[in-house]
């Protein structure tokens, strides 16, 4: 394993991949990290590369005013840096960032493979460890809208009610999410087996079931609805949406349905994981008097002291639970039983309710019972 003093150096370390492999590498421990930018002089580079035990090169150009930028910003800087290990007579392995186009006959594909070339044969010149990874189309949080994806552009001005452009919803990406790329990285200073690395997780979406989801998310906070987040895609593709909220309205509210007795609060709602609710009763307030079929819930009083009470259909036996936001305990409501919920404090009672289906009036499976 990797020792956690490791000098590593990262170019493009302002960068959407940089950002989130220099958080996640003092995440793990590693401290001792050199950032390369654009701001970095000669002289600086020159120092960091002497001390650079590893290095992640990941600075590139993909949107210059004019094309003759690729070749300087690609090609040309990575030269650069090969150069510089041989200068200082410092040769050490190297994880380089790619694309996708360099199968491509375009000046950004050109470029990029015109810099892996430089790569490879440092490598293999030099017996040295190089991983070279040529990155399809990368998505996540800290990414810039009209620039880094497509997914952070789509993110961002659906979050803002801005419109967007889909010229064929039929067009498959391959994308790849950036912890699993940021992983796959710090995986390669424990060794690199070979030269052209592979992403072990990568999706194939069309463009249109993309813009669907991320329609879908912004929806969510009126239908109190959550993503599917036993989906790979869909729970990365959530929390990339999420990260683009405008930083006024990280909060949204929900409807409450009050009464002379509480309130009652639906705060989410899914088809195969049941709904959430909050139930507030006033002091001495009985809700509830009902069974279901099939239905069930949990009940767990946060705030407040009361009873739940439980009673079969055609017995007398009362079954009585005490319950307190003193003593946070979860009661099941079994089908079969009509049951109440009764506040027997002097303040409101706070209920989380849990039932197992968001309620349905063609089939409410519900009937009214006193206990």
């Amino acid at each position: 394993m990797a020792s956690k003093e490791l000098k590593i150096a990262i170019t493009g370390a302002n960068g959407f991949i940089g950002k989130n492999l220099i958080t996640e590498l003092k995440n793990q421990g590693y401290l001792n990290i050199s950032k390369i930018t654009r701001d970095t002089t000669k002289e600086e580079l020159k120092s960091i590369l002497t001390e650079a035990e590893f290095v992640f090169h990941l600075a590139g150009i993909n949107r210059p005013i004019s094309e003759d930028e690729f070749a300087k910003g690609n090609t040309d800087f990575t030269r650069q840096i090969i150069e510089a290990f041989f200068d200082l007579n410092n040769i050490v392995p190297m994880v380089v960032t790619s694309s996708t186009q360099a199968i491509n006959e375009n000046a950004y594909g050109l470029s990029k493979k015109a810099a892996e070339e430089i790569v490879e044969k440092y490598a293999e010149e030099n017996n040295v460890e190089c991983g070279i990874y040529r990155l399809p189309n990368v998505f996540g949080k800290w990414s810039k809208p009209n620039y880094n994806s497509a997914i952070a552009t789509f993110c961002h001005n659906i979050a803002r009610d801005l419109p967007i452009q889909v010229n064929d919803p039929n067009v498959e990406l391959t994308l790849v999410y950036i912890d699993d790329v940021v992983n796959e990285f710090i995986k390669c200073l424990d060794g690199i087996d070979t030269l052209y690395k592979e992403l072990p997780v990568v999706h194939k979406k069309k463009l249109g079931e993309v813009v669907e989801l991320i329609y879908s998310f912004k929806a969510s906070r009126e239908n109190r609805s959550v993503p599917k987040l036993d989906d790979p895609f869909e729970k990365k593709l959530y929390s990339t949406y999420l990260s683009f909220l405008p930083e006024d309205q990280f909060s949204y509210e929900l409807k409450m349905n009050v009464d002379q007795r509480g309130s009652f609060t639906e705060f989410i709602k899914t088809v195969d994981r049941g709904q959430v609710s909050i139930n507030i009763s006033k002091p001495g307030i009985i809700k509830g008097n009902h069974w279901h079929h099939t239905k069930n819930e949990k009940f767990l009083v946060v705030s407040g002291n009361g009873a739940i009470r439980f009673r079969k259909p055609n017995e007398e036996k009362i079954i009585e639970y005490f319950v307190s936001g003193e003593k946070l305990e979860v009661v099941d409501i079994p089908v079969g039983y009509t049951h109440n919920i009764e506040n027997l404090g002097e303040s409101d009672m706070v209920t989380v309710m849990w039932v197992n289906e968001p309620f349905d009036p063609e089939n409410p499976d519900t009937y009214f019972l006193e206990v």
